[in-house]
């Protein structure tokens, strides 16, 4: 009986490894889950963000600029080209325009055609002027109406229908990644709750003969909480470190796969301090769900 009194010192820290078994299965299935959810909701977030800087990058370049198609008969092309280009050159918010050369279009056809010669003098291809937008903009609206009067079969185009499916689809995947690190989240909070109901279950008689001696529940649930709180703190560090040295480790896929969403999965600048957060968020979750958990194992001892 002395040597359990000993176990209830007005401190609860200095006992709390007297109370809770330091080692065992639970320790290792907190510390490998809090770790493996760590590792993998580094990988949700490099994700999330890489999505949504690939989306904004697509955005700003096809909002800065634009298209102007001529749509004509071969004899009146280049004529309509020139009176559309004189249009674009005297329009405020247009900072550059230009028509794009019997190459370039070749170049841009060539992923739908192959590098097969087009002949694209003898296909009817409609000739394209690129537009290079300035702040604060152009009227579009106003746009159309005077190229419909200097050059009928001229067509702009402001890449808006194009735009907006990408931002609703980064929206959609940006929304996704969060939606993984809530369900990483829930997945650790399952696993440290099965833990903690576990570790008390088998330190059964030891809370009974602790309540013998005067221990209160509250006492009891502070030194599972602050134990397994710990564990997941941990796990989570070292999830969250290695997934870090990984992220680090993928190799660089130049500026032109840059905008790829996967090969150019990563963190810039601050945003790689935002995986700090996931070891602190790892012990918030460990530390509600161990709460909730002691409190209902406790109340079943009753």
């Amino acid at each position: 009986m002395t040597l359990l009194k000993g176990l209830l010192p007005d401190s609860a820290d200095n006992s709390v490894a007297d109370v809770v078994p330091a080692t065992g299965h639970t320790a290792w299935l907190t510390l490998f889950a809090s770790a493996t959810m760590a590792f993998l909701a580094v990988f949700a977030m490099a994700l999330s963000m890489a999505t949504g800087r690939v989306a904004d990058r697509w955005s700003d370049e096809l909002a800065r600029t634009a298209t102007v198609r001529i749509a004509a008969p071969a004899g009146q092309v280049e004529a309509q080209t020139a009176a559309a280009l004189v249009v674009l050159e005297t329009t405020p918010g247009i900072l550059a325009a230009r028509a794009l050369s019997d190459a370039e279009q070749k170049d841009l056809l060539t992923p739908w055609f192959g590098d097969s010669d087009l002949g694209l003098e003898n296909l009817p291809i409609p000739r394209l002027i690129e537009i290079v937008e300035d702040d604060p903009g152009y009227d579009a609206a106003g746009l159309r109406l005077r190229l419909a009067g200097e050059a009928p079969g001229a067509v702009l185009d402001d890449h808006s229908r194009w735009r907006q499916p990408l931002v609703r689809a980064a929206n959609r995947l940006r929304s996704l990644g969060f939606f993984a690190l809530i369900l990483i989240g829930s997945t650790m909070a399952a696993m440290v709750t099965l833990a903690a109901g576990s570790s008390l279950a088998a330190n059964r008689q030891v809370i009974q003969v602790l309540r013998l001696v005067g221990a209160e529940d509250g006492y009891i649930a502070r030194a599972f909480v602050r134990r397994f709180t710990l564990r997941a703190l941990a796990g989570g560090a070292m999830g969250t470190l290695v997934g870090l040295i990984a992220i680090m480790l993928m190799p660089d896929p130049g500026e032109v796969a840059q905008n790829n969403f996967l090969t150019g999965l990563g963190f810039v600048g601050t945003q790689w301090l935002w995986p700090l957060l996931i070891p602190v968020l790892a012990a918030i979750v460990a530390f509600l769900a161990t709460r909730l958990a002691a409190f209902r194992a406790l109340k079943e001892l009753t």
